[in-house]
């Protein structure tokens, strides 16, 4: 009889990208997948411990996975992804098993008993469910230790994949018609810095001198019709952090100081045919004795610096950030500050949290004193004015055509992502889904573009 499995994921795109990963480890072992929840044999719950609400979403399925296993006592549940020993243990009665992400290719010996799977799990081939759009991680991992973030203590220390790894698989995808990449990392910039312990790997990477700007110019390089995005990037200068961390990192010819120098990456950005002209640069700050206490090595005129060789190069550029409002002790002046720099920037589009404490983190030291009523305010204050700056940036692709990719279609309606990774809905055939189309904007809104198509490419 068939086994049948379903995925339930809460994160982010890395957390969407492993579930593929773990759908293709499923799949290797005959599981079969399914739409809903309630005909499986297996659920696997892809959680990540970075926000309480995903933590509590997990809490949430408690009575959902009683009611399964009620009716159907064989039903086998797994949790895994990034997840914190503290909420791991709250968890663990809740599952019958609980791994590591990194441990997915065990899943065959776990579940059939047949022999382990791959042990890096990065090597795994995804099953991946958009036809169009992939994501390709090029490391895992994280050293900087932001003082409200886990995700060190959940993925470990940074790990880079291997460029000619990363390459063959986008060749694949391009091969089998993909349109859009996106290169995922938690911190793109310390691509290419290893551990000493994978001191071979290390060694090839330093000798190739790959870093990331260099890995953007290498799939650029690609022979196809597709465009290359990438997420996150970090303000930081340099990585003496690393250093005295007693962590190799690769030392560019550019600015000898850090992983990459912004010159360096932004002109690949600029010249890039294929690398489209959206950059997310978290600030989670607009104050810096915020960012020192958040751990964030950058001073707001550091930011605003890289935002300006970003413009001047790259004059079109959509730009996106993240940002914590209520942070501990981030007082009523020192969020006028982020008020400034949104106003300053004038961002397109932002990631507006509000702050709440995660276990192991140094934040979680601190005293959590703005209320929630003074956190949901500052969130809307930005809000708003992330509201009218995103509507001034629309208006300008107003009578003008623009590039669109269709990702789904609703009564009627097809929507998409364009070139400047602008969400467009216009009318068309359900059949555009996945192919390139020109679309005349006729209207804007704050987080849309309206259109008409105009032909297809």
């Amino acid at each position: 009889m068939t086994q049948k499995y379903y995925i339930i994921t809460f994160g982010c795109q890395m957390n969407v990208s492993d579930s593929e990963r773990i759908a293709a480890v499923l799949e290797s072992i005959k599981y079969k997948p399914v739409q809903k929840i309630e005909p499986a044999d297996l659920v696997v719950v892809n959680m990540c411990s970075v926000r309480q609400s995903a933590v509590d979403r997990v809490f949430g399925l408690n009575q959902k996975l009683v009611k399964l296993k009620n009716h159907n006592p064989q039903l086998t549940t797994i949790l895994t992804g990034c997840v914190l020993k503290k909420d791991e243990k709250k968890l663990s009665r809740f599952f019958d098993y609980i791994i590591n992400i990194k441990d997915i290719g065990k899943l065959p010996k776990i579940l059939r008993n047949k022999n382990e799977g791959k042990k890096d799990y990065l090597r795994i081939k995804p099953a991946h469910v958009n036809k169009f759009s992939a994501i390709v991680p090029i490391m895992t991992g994280c050293n900087n230790f932001c003082a409200y973030c886990v995700v060190p203590y959940t993925r470990g220390k940074e790990v880079s994949r291997p460029a000619k790894d990363i390459i063959c698989e986008i060749k694949n995808l391009i091969k089998r018609g993909y349109k859009e990449i996106w290169l995922m990392g938690q911190n793109v910039n310390s691509y290419g810095v290893q551990r000493e312990t994978d001191a071979k790997q290390n060694a090839k990477l330093m000798r190739n001198k790959i870093n990331f700007p260099k890995l953007l110019k290498m799939v650029n390089n690609i022979p196809g019709n597709f465009w290359i995005r990438f997420t996150s990037s970090h303000p930081k200068p340099s990585t003496r952090a690393k250093l005295s961390a007693g962590l190799v990192p690769y030392r560019n010819k550019v600015s000898g100081t850090g992983d990459f120098s912004w010159n360096e990456l932004i002109n690949i950005i600029a010249k890039g045919e294929k690398i489209t002209p959206y950059l997310n640069l978290p600030v989670q700050a607009g104050d810096d004795k915020v960012l020192k206490r958040m751990n964030r090595p950058y001073t707001i005129k550091q930011y605003i610096n890289i935002i300006k060789k970003v413009g001047k190069k790259i004059p079109d550029i959509c730009l996106s950030t993240d940002i914590i409002v209520g942070f501990p002790g981030e007082t009523k002046k020192q969020f006028q500050n982020s008020v400034k720099l949104f106003k300053e920037i004038n961002y397109d589009m932002a990631y507006i949290s509000e702050y709440s404490p995660r276990p192991k983190t140094m934040s979680a030291k601190m005293k959590d004193d703005i209320s929630i009523e003074e956190k949901s305010e500052r969130k809307r204050i930005l809000n708003n004015i992330l509201k009218e700056t995103a509507l001034g940036k629309n208006k300008r692709y107003v009578n003008k055509v623009v590039e669109v990719l269709p990702m789904e279609y609703k009564n009627g309606l097809l929507f998409g992502k364009s070139w400047h990774y602008k969400t467009v809905k216009f009318k068309g055939n359900k059949n555009l889904i996945g192919k390139f189309v020109k679309v005349k904007i006729t209207n804007a809104l704050p987080w849309i573009l309206e259109g008409k198509i105009e032909y297809r490419i």
